[in-house]
């Protein structure tokens, strides 16, 4: 998508959808003269809220698709609430984003119709300075990563193997200073991660531990860490999932997927820190050479781990991720996965599902989830839970 910025726009022109923020009662789109303009519906000012923010840019975006128009124009000054504290380069950053995610839509399988597939092409907007340009780039880039990922994410898991997601890591990071390493099964077992290749051994796919690291800070600095669980696909393994329950587990490596690119845009960004990622990745199949219900399995850590049901294998291929981390003395360490279907039964879609002992982390994270629209909620660590995860053998 292509974005231009104006200060004298030609309102003749016909092939632009003009879009101008009103506190109406509805959306509505006036043809007058040739020309199209998308009055979008908003609450009174003084009821705005970023919450409302986010679906009013996403909004504007939805209702120009469903009108096929491929070119808009726009007001920044049309988004600026008062109630809302935002400076206009969070606010440039925020339109970057939102209009880029809502424009977003997995078409890799579909067949494109002689007018091409329903996208916006181009925005043109109004009434931004420079460094409000520079904001909503900056937006557009950090949307474009995050689009990436659910690319990524997407993909069937029949083209989606521990292999390929290694490819696709070196691909996303190509021409960028990230250096990607890649460790086979005997690497792996040299290494002792014997929890990963546990997992993996039910699978004709070899298992795959990605290793991506950005040095943008200095020599000394610790490293931030992102550890992201890459399972291509998850069957559920000898604990067989339901049929309705195996579609959609292509995604199981979204984590992975969301490091790869987080790489991938603290690069381009070209961010005075050191980054690492991490990605065990593995196919969680059922066959006669699976990990059991029972197993003993000893971790890189040398810590046993009595495997009491093999659908849980996100985190123990992530116990040897984590013991890898351990390598690079961290600042931090931020563990990305889809581990759990109840966190969406405990907080729902709408938000992810945070665990830390760190007062600090987890208050930044919430803070970040508030002005993104990625919304976190914490659960709790407390110790009463320890004697619950001991095993029994």
């Amino acid at each position: 998508m292509k974005i231009t910025f104006s200060n004298n726009p030609k309102k003749t022109e016909k092939e632009v959808l003009f879009v101008s923020v009103e506190p109406k009662n509805t959306d509505e789109i006036v043809k007058e003269n040739g020309v199209k303009t998308l009055y979008l519906k908003c609450d009174e000012k003084d009821k705005m809220n970023l919450r409302k923010l986010f679906l009013l840019v996403r909004k504007m975006v939805i209702l120009a698709k469903g009108v096929k128009a491929e070119k808009i124009a726009f007001d920044f000054n049309d988004f600026k609430f008062a109630k809302i504290k935002l400076s206009d380069e969070e606010l440039g950053e925020i339109i970057g984003t939102q209009f880029d995610f809502a424009n977003y839509e997995f078409v890799e399988y579909k067949t494109p119709t002689k007018e091409g597939f329903n996208f916006i092409k181009e925005v043109m907007i109004l009434g931004a300075n420079k460094e409000i340009q520079k904001a909503i780039l900056k937006g557009h880039t950090i949307a474009g990563e995050v689009n990436k990922t659910r690319t990524l994410s997407n993909i069937p898991g029949g083209d989606m193997t521990p292999q390929i997601l290694a490819r696709k890591a070196k691909e996303a990071v190509k021409g960028l200073s990230v250096k990607v390493t890649v460790l086979g099964e005997k690497e792996m077992e040299r290494q002792n991660m014997r929890a990963i290749l546990s997992v993996g051994r039910g699978s004709d796919e070899e298992s795959k531990f990605i290793i991506m690291e950005y040095k943008g800070g200095k020599k000394n600095d610790k490293p931030i860490i992102l550890v992201g669980k890459g399972v291509t696909f998850d069957t559920g393994g000898i604990n067989l999932k339901p049929s309705n329950s195996l579609l959609g587990m292509n995604m199981d490596m979204s984590g992975g997927a969301s490091v790869i690119h987080t790489l991938a845009l603290v690069a381009k960004m070209k961010l005075k820190k050191n980054v690492i990622g991490l990605i065990p990745s593995v196919e969680n199949m059922a066959s006669g050479k699976s990990y059991r219900p029972g197993d003993i399995v000893r971790s890189m850590s040398g810590k046993t781990i009595e495997i009491l049901n093999t659908d849980a294998e996100g985190r123990v291929i992530l116990a040897d991720a984590l013991t890898y981390a351990e390598k690079y003395n961290p600042e931090v360490v931020i563990d990305i996965a889809t581990l759990t279907g109840a966190a969406i039964v405990a907080l729902g879609e709408r938000a992810s599902a945070i665990f830390t002992d760190d007062d600090k982390l987890a208050k930044d994270f919430e803070e970040v989830g508030e002005k993104t629209g990625e919304y976190v909620w914490r659960l709790p660590m407390w110790e009463e839970y320890e004697n619950e995860i001991k095993g029994f053998l």
